[in-house]
C-alpha cells in the first residue's frame, strides 16, 4: 500500500467566457402574437469540481422570468444569475491623436493666412488710381497680380488635400481607440454555476423569452364564381416581425397566439318608430325618436410564456427527450400552434417578413345581400367552410374574385369544419330599384275622426347574369309604433305576428311566408343560430328570400297603413 499522500483538489471555480451570437446555434423558437420563446445550444468542456459558465451577448429585451437552463451530461447546475454588461472604459485619445490634431490645427490656421493673403492683394488692386500708376506700369502690375494670386491659389489647394488626409487619419485613430462597435441590443449576461464529477463535453440549452417580436395571420382569398367545386383557394400566410437584437438564421419556426373577431360591412337598418304631436299649453310637444347605439364586440387574447426565474438551485441536467413533432395542433377558435415548414431567416431589422404556411382549396356557398331602402346596391358573399386540420387566427384577407382584387378585409377566428361570411364586394349585375313611396289617405268616424294612411313600396331586382342568382337576401322594415294612439298594420308581405301566436312558454320559429314563385319573407334574424324567438319581429325588420332566373326580373311590395287621431301630426314617417 503506497503511504503517499494525493494533493487535494482545487476549489477555484474554471471559468468558462461564452458569447451568445458566436458561441451557440438557436435550436427553434415559438413565436407568440407580443413576443417569442427562443431555444440556444451551447457545447463546451468542463473540468472536474465548479465551472463558472459567463454567456455575453444576450437581448436587452430578454424576460428574465423567463430564462431556464437545461442540458445534458455528467453535471449538475447550481445557480443561475442573470445581469447586464456595463459598458467597457474606452480611451479616449493618445500620443499620436493629439499629434494629427495639432497638425489639423496648423494646416487651417496656414489656409486662413493663404485666404487673407488674397483678400489683401484684391483690396491693393481695387484702390489703384490712374493718377498714381503710370499706363505703363499697369501691365506688370496686372502680371505681378495674377502670378501671385496664382501662386496663393496652388498653395492653398495642397493645404486642403493635405486637411483631408489628416482628417482621415484623425477618424482611423478614433476607430482604433474605441474598437469595434459593439451590438447594443445585446448587452445582457448569464453566469451559471456547474459542478461536474467528470471532464469533458456538455451541452447547454438555454431558453428565454423576448419582446419585441410578433406575427400576424395574413391571407389571399381568391374566389372563382363560376366554379362549382371548391370555389376558394386560401392562401394562409405569416406576417412577421422582429428587432430583439439578434439575427433568426436558420432556424425552425413555431407560430402561436390568438386573435380577435371581426365585423361584415353591411349597412344596417335601425329601430324605426313613429308617434304624434300632442298639443300642450306651450304649442305641440314632439315625442323623441330613439336611435341606439350599436357596440362592436372585439375578442381579444394572448398567449403567456412562463418558466421557472432564474435562481433556481441543484438542476440536475436530465437526457434529451424525445419531442412529439406534430405540424399543426389545432386547439380551438382562440389558440392555434403551427410549424412553419423547412428552415426560415428572419433578421432583427424591423421590417416584414411573410411566410407562407399553406395553401388550401376549399367549399363555398354564394349568396347575394341587399339593403334597397339604404343603398340601392347588391353585396356578394361567400360562406366558406375549413375543412382542414388548420385553425383560421383573426387577420387581414386580400380578396381576389375572378382574378381581380376586390378588397381587403378581415377574417375572424374559424376552427376546423366551421364556417364564416366572405363579402366578396359589390355585384353590379345585380340591379335593384328602390322605386318612390306612395300614400293613400282616407277619413271616418263621426265623434271621433280617424285618419288612415296606406303607403305601398314596390322594389325591382333585376338579374342580368346568365346564371340564376339562387340566394339573394331583400332586407326592408315596417314602422313601429310607440304610442299608443297610432297602429300600424302589416299589409304585405302578410307576416305573421310571433308575439301574439306564442302560448306562455313555447319556442317556435315561423317557417318563410310564400310570397310568389320563388320569393319567400321572414322576419330578419329567423335563420340565425342564436336566434331570440321573443324578440322576433318586435323591430318591424324582414328579409325577402328570392331566387331570380337569369336574365330574369322580380317585383317586391311592401304595404302597410298606419291608424291615427284625425288631428294628430306623425313623426318619422
Amino acid at each position: 500500500m503506497s503511504t503517499g499522500t494525493e494533493a487535494p483538489p482545487s476549489f477555484e471555480p474554471n471559468s468558462i467566457s461564452l458569447v451568445s451570437v458566436e458561441d451557440s446555434k438557436i435550436s427553434s423558437i415559438s413565436l407568440y402574437s407580443s413576443r417569442a420563446e427562443i431555444t440556444r445550444i451551447f457545447r463546451f468542456s468542463v473540468k472536474i469540481g465548479l465551472n463558472q459558465v459567463n454567456i455575453n451577448g444576450l437581448p436587452n429585451v430578454l424576460d428574465q422570468a423567463s430564462l431556464r437552463v437545461e442540458g445534458t451530461g455528467d453535471a449538475t447546475i447550481h445557480d443561475v444569475t442573470i445581469s447586464s454588461i456595463p459598458p467597457p472604459e474606452k480611451p479616449t485619445t493618445s500620443p499620436k491623436l493629439e499629434e494629427l490634431l495639432r497638425q489639423k490645427k496648423a494646416t487651417e490656421q496656414s489656409i486662413d493666412r493663404c485666404s487673407l493673403a488674397i483678400n489683401s492683394l484684391q483690396t491693393y488692386l481695387g484702390t489703384l488710381n490712374v493718377k498714381d500708376v503710370a499706363v505703363s506700369e499697369v501691365a506688370n502690375i496686372v502680371k505681378t497680380y495674377q502670378k501671385t494670386g496664382e501662386e496663393l491659389d496652388n498653395q492653398i489647394n495642397k493645404l486642403r488635400d493635405q486637411l483631408e488626409k489628416t482628417d482621415a487619419q484623425i477618424n482611423t485613430e478614433r476607430k482604433n481607440l474605441t474598437g469595434p462597435t459593439e451590438n447594443q441590443d445585446l448587452m445582457m449576461k448569464v453566469a451559471v454555476g456547474v459542478f461536474a464529477s467528470e471532464e469533458g463535453e456538455v451541452e447547454f440549452r438555454l431558453i428565454y423569452a423576448v419582446h419585441r417580436a410578433s406575427w400576424q395571420a395574413l391571407y389571399d382569398v381568391r374566389v372563382d364564381v363560376h366554379s362549382k367545386e371548391k370555389p376558394v383557394e386560401l392562401t394562409y400566410k405569416a406576417s412577421i416581425t422582429q428587432s430583439t437584437g439578434e439575427d433568426w438564421k436558420d432556424i425552425d419556426l413555431t407560430l402561436e397566439t390568438a386573435e380577435p373577431t371581426f365585423g361584415v360591412d353591411i349597412p344596417r337598418l335601425f329601430p324605426w318608430t313613429i308617434s304624434a304631436y300632442r298639443p300642450t299649453l306651450g304649442g305641440f310637444k314632439k315625442r323623441s325618436v330613439a336611435v341606439p347605439l350599436v357596440a362592436t364586440r372585439a375578442l381579444a387574447s394572448a398567449a403567456l410564456l412562463g418558466g421557472p426565474a432564474g435562481g433556481s438551485s441543484d438542476i440536475e441536467f436530465r437526457s434529451e427527450m424525445r419531442q412529439q413533432e406534430a405540424f399543426v395542433n389545432s386547439k380551438g377558435n382562440i389558440t392555434a400552434t403551427f410549424g412553419v415548414p423547412g428552415k426560415i431567416n428572419i433578421p432583427s431589422d424591423g421590417a416584414t417578413h411573410n411566410v407562407t404556411i399553406i395553401k388550401l382549396n376549399l367549399e363555398a356557398t354564394m349568396h347575394w345581400v341587399t339593403v334597397p331602402k339604404q343603398e340601392a346596391k347588391t353585396h356578394l358573399s361567400a360562406k366558406i367552410k375549413n375543412a382542414s386540420d388548420y385553425t383560421f387566427l383573426a387577420g387581414q384577407a386580400s380578396i381576389y374574385v375572378n382574378g381581380s382584387f376586390i378588397a381587403r378585409i378581415g377574417i375572424p377566428p374559424v376552427s376546423p369544419e366551421e364556417s364564416f361570411e366572405c363579402p366578396l364586394g359589390l355585384d353590379s349585375s345585380v340591379r335593384v330599384t328602390y322605386h318612390p313611396r306612395t300614400r293613400k289617405t282616407s277619413r271616418s268616424g263621426f265623434y271621433s275622426k280617424i285618419t288612415t294612411q296606406v303607403y305601398t313600396q314596390h322594389i325591382t331586382v333585376n338579374n342580368t347574369k346568365t346564371t340564376a342568382v339562387n340566394d339573394l337576401k331583400v332586407t326592408d322594415q315596417f314602422p313601429v309604433s310607440d304610442d299608443s294612439t297610432v297602429t300600424v298594420k302589416q299589409l304585405n308581405p302578410g307576416l305573421p305576428n310571433v308575439n301574439k301566436e306564442l302560448m306562455p312558454g313555447e319556442i317556435k320559429i315561423p317557417e318563410p311566408l310564400k310570397v310568389s314563385p320563388g320569393v319567400f319573407a321572414q322576419w330578419s334574424g329567423a335563420d340565425e343560430p342564436d336566434i331570440n324567438v321573443e324578440l322576433l319581429g318586435r323591430d318591424g325588420k324582414f328579409d325577402w328570400i328570392c331566387s331570380v332566373p337569369p336574365q330574369g326580373k322580380i317585383d317586391l311590395l311592401l304595404q302597410y297603413e298606419v291608424i291615427s287621431p284625425s288631428r294628430a301630426e306623425i313623426t318619422g314617417l
